[in-house]
């Protein structure tokens, strides 16, 4: 349904007969760790995520998981070498 509370006029999940069915009854605007995201829109004197009505909850844990302005750091596990192994190819040679 559309919304008629905060981004009045734009699709929402929340909205029903009833009025919004969020906790709290609408929308919550980005915080400031949602600044550079490519999910945010704004609409009319406030930014909001297209994704998650309260992004303030998404950063608890750690990080957003759909933020678009977070690179993933992979680290490559270095091969584990066994001691014993080792030794033994050592004094093979």
């Amino acid at each position: 349904m559309l919304c008629q509370t905060v981004k009045t006029g734009s699709e929402c999940g929340f909205m029903s007969k009833k009025g919004c069915g969020f906790f709290g009854g609408s929308c919550h605007v980005i915080i400031d760790k949602c600044a550079d995201c490519g999910k945010i829109f704004e609409y009319e004197s406030a930014k909001y995520c297209k994704v998650y009505t309260d992004p303030t909850s998404k950063w608890i844990n750690g990080k957003c998981p759909t933020a678009t302005h977070i690179k993933l750091e992979v680290k490559e596990a270095a091969q584990k070498i066994n001691p014993l192994k080792a030794s033994k190819r050592a004094n093979k040679k």
